[in-house]
C-alpha cells in the first residue's frame, strides 16, 4: 500500500470525535497505537484504536488542534462505536469526548480514490472486533513500537517481534469489469481470497497467506 503515508487523508466525509480537556493528550496517548504525546499543535498522524485483545476497533486520523484539543476522524457511521470504546476507559480523566457525525457517505469518485490508494474501510475490509492490526497493512504508519502501553499492544508487539504472518491481509488487485464484492480472487487456479471493495477494474481484497503479489 505504497500510497498510504503517515498523514494520509481519507477522501470524503468523516465522523469527527473531539477530545478536549487538560488530560486529552495523555489520555489518548494511553489509548491509541500511535505516539500522541509527541505530536505538536498542527500535527496530524494515523493511528489504530484497538480492543484490549488486539482486534481493531477503527483506524483513525489524529489531528492535534490545540494544547488540550485533539480531533479524531473515522469512517462515516462508525464514530459512535469509536467514541463508546474511548469512553469505556475514561476513568478519572479530565477530558470530554464529543461526536460530530458526518451526515453523509463517500460518493463514487471518493470511493474509487480510496480503493485505488489502498485504504481499508470499516465494514468492508476491516470488521470491528475481528480484524487484526497486522491484517490491515497499516501498522507501519499507524503504530508506534516505542511509545509504551496501550490496550491491544501485547498482540501487536508479539506478532511484530516474531515476524508473524497474519492469517489474512488486505491487498489491492486488478479485476475484470463487472466484478462484484464477494467475488473470489483466483490465482493459479486456486481461490486465495475475496473481493471486499470494487470500482471498475480496481479492487481491494482479503486474501490468505498463500497469496503472492
Amino acid at each position: 500500500m505504497s500510497a498510504i503515508g503517515p498523514t494520509y487523508v481519507v477522501p470524503g466525509p468523516r465522523d469527527l470525535i473531539e477530545v478536549v480537556g487538560p488530560d486529552a493528550v495523555t489520555y489518548l496517548h494511553s489509548q491509541l497505537s500511535q505516539d500522541i504525546g509527541s505530536m505538536a499543535v498542527g500535527d496530524r498522524a494515523l493511528s489504530l484504536v484497538l480492543e484490549p485483545d488486539g482486534r481493531v476497533c477503527a483506524p483513525v486520523g489524529v489531528s492535534r488542534e490545540g494544547d488540550d484539543r485533539i480531533v479524531l476522524d473515522v469512517d462515516p457511521g462508525f464514530g459512535e462505536s469509536v467514541a463508546a470504546r474511548l469512553l469505556r476507559f475514561r476513568l478519572r480523566t479530565d477530558a470530554e469526548i464529543t461526536l460530530i457525525a458526518a451526515g453523509g457517505h463517500r460518493n463514487g469518485a471518493e470511493e474509487e480514490s480510496r480503493i485505488v490508494d489502498g485504504w481499508p474501510a470499516l465494514g468492508s475490509e476491516i470488521i470491528q472486533g475481528e480484524t487484526l492490526a497486522a491484517e490491515t497493512g497499516l501498522t507501519d504508519v499507524a503504530v508506534s513500537f516505542t511509545k509504551g502501553c496501550y490496550p491491544g499492544q501485547e498482540l501487536v508487539e508479539r506478532m511484530d517481534s516474531r515476524g508473524s504472518i497474519p492469517p489474512r491481509r488486505i491487498v489491492r488487485v486488478r479485476v475484470e469489469s463487472g466484478t462484484l464484492v464477494g467475488s473470489s480472487v483466483i490465482r493459479d487456479g486456486a481461490e486465495v481470497g475475496e473481493v471486499t471493495s470494487v470500482v471498475g477494474e480496481h479492487a481491494l481484497a482479503r486474501v490468505g497467506r498463500t497469496f503472492s503479489d
